[in-house]
């Protein structure tokens, strides 16, 4: 059959996509008022919904277009006649018989409101958590500081007032009003603070405030008290007002807090309570210039300035442009203007929205239908004139809407898209590369380099390193940041020599997973760790980091989730490129052992540790022990548990991080198993708990591990992956022994029972690949659960070497570990289950590059061999 209709161009099915996500966006309102008690609403008039106006002047609203298309749009969702009368009816009626429900209605699509409490009236209205009950996620507060001051005032002069020998003190006032303040910077229920200077003496804030002056009216103020009746209510002197705003923003600015609480200004829009003239926040500039840590929101599209707002936000990086309150105050041509005219020279990213809603639930309402109306206009006009991408249209939307301030204000709420249909489950988003790395980067400087590793069948850390630039050139024009890498790349061993059979033909692309992101290793960068994807996409099934990811997301399939814990031993060396002999040495032992404090007393290498420490910090990874291990130089840094993909991307990074600090200091740091013959091995143990409910039942756990214990042989060909490995293994010398075996806190065994599912795999050292080592362990360990395998290895509670034949049959440690790569390896080759769950792929590619690994080894003397790993590990 032919079909008789057109297909849709690629044109209308993009504007399509693009409105749908405009209308699908959840929003964010930067800045709103509390609605009012039932008991209140009386007294405000219905048609302040679209105007600023008050007393006579309000009787004109009715002929303006704001007010005319307002009244069809709440008309449309009451289903009454479009007129005026016909509406307020049927809200009145709503008010009354279906109040909660018709809130609900109003607020849709709000996914959270930042609330300023400080109006007049407050007694009116409702706090500002009740508005919980109709957002999908918390509402927070934004503290309004003249309230705060004029409170405080009014309370001062009050008690003073009724003292006999009372005195006013200005400095009280002013330590009390910071007290305040800084209270409020650490109140997690306040995300910002409110200027309403705007109203009372303008905006031509002077750049350095006034104190003496500010005094002299206070000091005004107190001899006028007892002649105010009902007290102080209005803070409207020019220097007593410019002086506390300058405390709030300095206060913010020297805030603890990397992340700074913003300062909203009201710029523009308002009653005829405001100067016109002096309500442009160009007047603000001095003020900015004085506080360039302390982020500024000029709030109200600064209408009828809101190409001056365009201009400070495009200049100071401290500045945000708001566009709220023209919805519902303007006419539909007037508010596109507005978001044509904040994006003719402000970047989108400084860009956010708000309702101002107040009083009234229908405020919000008509706020957010107009500016998704809008939106969708303006954007589809700039995707038709190809101003913009239309993925780029959608990006600018939600940033818009959402993202610029879920980022600015510190919110951390995930982007959920809305859905119409109560039917549909929403879907959680993915955040995309650009939405992950723009909530990365708040805070930050902006680095010069992103790098993007690899781990290779040999460990060996591989990176490409792309000029941030390029990074973000291809983000902003919907490119997915990828690199093309040499198909050849995972047959290499440590000097570029591919193994038998691989040539450097064909090309993967590296696609770096963002939420491995990390500052470092060094100044300027930052870091992501990727996997290999075929050019159409789908999955290189020989790429070890997506490898591990299979295997996690099939155990999670199984029931089982899991926390990973490395610990990370290394030897700090000694360069030596001056004199003939090895190039790396020891420290000098200076009784150096195990957790003795002595070793800690070696100021230089105590500095280069508390910078690893200190680093790690900054990064947020956050080292939880540190201590001295047996050998000359050996340390060990214990590291918080993480989920299998974060754990490994960490410690490799964590590996980075030091390696590249020791060079600072001109150190040489090794992962190298056993550096010096007569000193004791470096390993890297990782700590294992099953996080899944019912991780913590015992015949779960022991079966996982008995599924470990079964393929201990073939495991170990991954975690001692280098034939040095085997130099560390040893009985009796706390390294995991030479057998299949396991024991509550025993370390002479291979796998350590701490408690409940939390046990400890000691035969894994830093030459394995982590993330192979890992997809072993843990598929082995879920084919254990799966096949509900029995632990028929009994507790050992001593060292298996020193068990007697009658002993190991009792407890069946009967089995030794290989003892060199060429056994490990052979085992491998003859688990057929090993094969099966890894794919006969990833098993073959590995035991190429192993083989031919050692057939290159066999080439070097004992010195030349160990030199070599010292260099590479």
């Amino acid at each position: 059959m032919t079909s008789l209709r057109h297909p849709q161009s690629r044109e209308s099915k993009c504007i399509a996509s693009l409105c749908a996500a405009i209308d699908r966006c959840p929003i964010i309102d930067n800045h709103a008022h509390p609605l009012l008690r039932p008991s209140a609403l009386s007294r405000h008039p219905l048609m302040s919904l679209t105007t600023e106006a008050s007393d006579d002047a309000i009787h004109s609203t009715w002929s303006s277009l704001a007010h005319i298309r307002a009244t069809k749009q709440l008309a449309t969702v009451l289903q009454c006649d479009p007129n005026w009368e016909s509406v307020v009816n049927c809200i009145e009626k709503k008010r009354f018989e279906f109040a909660e429900d018709w809130v609900v209605q109003c607020l849709e699509g709000i996914e959270s409101i930042l609330i300023d409490d400080g109006l007049d009236g407050e007694d009116d209205a409702y706090e500002y958590d009740w508005h919980d009950s109709f957002t999908r996620s918390k509402c927070k507060r934004i503290v309004r500081i003249e309230k705060v001051a004029q409170d405080l005032i009014d309370a001062h002069l009050k008690e003073v007032s009724e003292e006999e020998d009372g005195k006013p003190s200005f400095e009280a006032i002013i330590a009390n009003f910071e007290e305040h303040i800084n209270k409020a910077i650490a109140d997690p229920e306040v995300v910002a603070f409110k200027s309403v200077i705007c109203y009372r003496t303008g905006l031509d804030i002077p750049r350095e405030p006034d104190e003496e002056a500010a005094k002299a009216i206070f000091e005004q103020i107190s001899a006028d008290y007892k002649t105010m009746g009902g007290g102080f209510k209005r803070l409207e002197h020019a220097a007593l007002n410019s002086l506390l705003v300058h405390r709030t923003a300095f206060l913010i600015q020297e805030s603890e807090s990397q992340s700074k609480k913003p300062l909203q200004f009201h710029t523009g829009l308002g009653d005829n309570d405001i100067t016109l003239n002096k309500a442009s926040p160009s007047h603000l500039q001095d003020f900015i210039k004085e506080h360039p840590k302390c982020p500024i929101v000029l709030l109200h599209a600064s209408y009828p300035f809101t190409r001056e707002a365009g201009y400070l936000a495009s200049v100071y990086s401290n500045v945000y442009a708001d566009i709220g309150e023209v919805f519902p105050c303007l006419s539909q041509d007037g508010q596109e203007q507005v978001v044509r005219q904040i994006l003719e020279l402000c970047p989108w990213s400084k860009v956010m929205w708000s309702t101002d809603g107040h009083w009234f639930p229908e405020t919000y309402l008509l706020a957010v239908k107009q500016i998704r109306e809008v939106l969708k206009t303006v954007m589809c006009e700039y995707v038709q004139k190809e101003a913009v991408g239309w993925k780029a249209a959608i990006r600018l939307s939600r940033d818009v809407l959402f993202n610029n301030a879920n980022k600015l204000y510190d919110l951390f709420i995930p982007f959920t898209e809305l859905y119409e249909d109560e039917d549909i489950t929403p879907a959680t988003h993915h955040r995309s590369d650009y939405e992950i790395l723009d909530a990365f980067l708040k805070g930050r400087p902006t680095p010069q380099f992103l790098r993007i590793y690899w781990n290779d069948y040999t460990s060996c850390p591989r990176t490409r390193v792309v000029p941030f630039r390029r990074v973000m050139s291809m983000l902003e024009q919907d490119a997915p940041v990828t690199l093309g890498i040499t198909k050849a790349s995972l047959a290499l061993l440590q000097n570029d020599s591919s193994i038998p059979g691989v040539a450097p033909t064909g090309e993967w692309r590296i696609h770096p997973d963002f939420s491995s992101l990390r500052e470092g290793p060094v100044m300027g960068h930052v870091s992501t760790y990727g996997d290999f994807r075929e050019q159409d996409g789908s999955k290189v099934t020989i790429c070890p980091r997506t490898l591990l990811a299979q295997i996690v997301e099939d155990a999670s399939d199984a029931g089982l989730t899991f926390l990973l814990g490395f610990e990370i031993e290394f030897v700090v060396l000694r360069r030596d490129d001056e004199n003939a002999g090895p190039r790396f040495k020891s420290l000098p032992p200076n009784g150096h052992a195990w957790s003795l404090s002595r070793p800690l007393a070696d100021t230089t290498v105590m500095k280069l540790l508390s910078d690893i420490v200190e680093e790690l910090e900054r990064i947020d990874v956050f080292v939880e022990q540190l201590h001295s291990e047996s050998a000359p130089g050996q340390y060990e840094i214990c590291l918080p548990p993480q989920t299998p993909l974060a754990a490994i991307d960490t410690v490799l990074h964590v590996r980075e991080v030091i390696s590249n600090l020791a060079a600072n200091w001109d150190y040489r740091v090794t992962l190298h198993p056993k550096p010096f013959p007569n000193s004791p091995g470096t390993a890297s143990h990782v700590h294992m708990s099953i996080t899944s409910p019912g991780g913590g039942d015992k015949a779960l756990y022991n079966s996982f591990y008995a599924g470990i214990l079964k393929h201990m042989g073939s495991i170990t060909a991954f975690t001692y992956a280098n034939p040095t490995s085997y130099d560390r293994m040893g009985d009796s010398v706390w390294a995991g022994g030479r057998w299949v075996a396991w024991g509550t806190q025993n370390r002479e065994t291979a796998l350590r029972k701490i408690e409940n599912s939390h046990w400890e795999l000691k035969i894994l050292d830093g030459t394995a690949n982590p993330y192979l080592a890992l997809a072993a362990i843990l598929a082995m360990g879920t084919k254990g659960v799966v096949d509900e395998e029995e632990l028929v290895w009994g507790d050992c509670e001593m060292d298996p070497a020193g068990l007697t034949e009658n002993d190991r049959k009792e407890l069946n440690v009967m089995d030794m570990l290989p003892a060199s790569l060429e056994e490990a390896i052979e085992a491998l080759k003859k688990d057929e289950i090993m094969q099966g769950t890894l794919g006969e792929e990833v098993v073959d590619r590995y035991v190429a590059v192993k083989e031919a690994e050692m057939k290159m080894y066999e080439t070097m003397g004992t010195e030349q061999m160990r030199e070599w790993v010292l260099e590479r590990y």
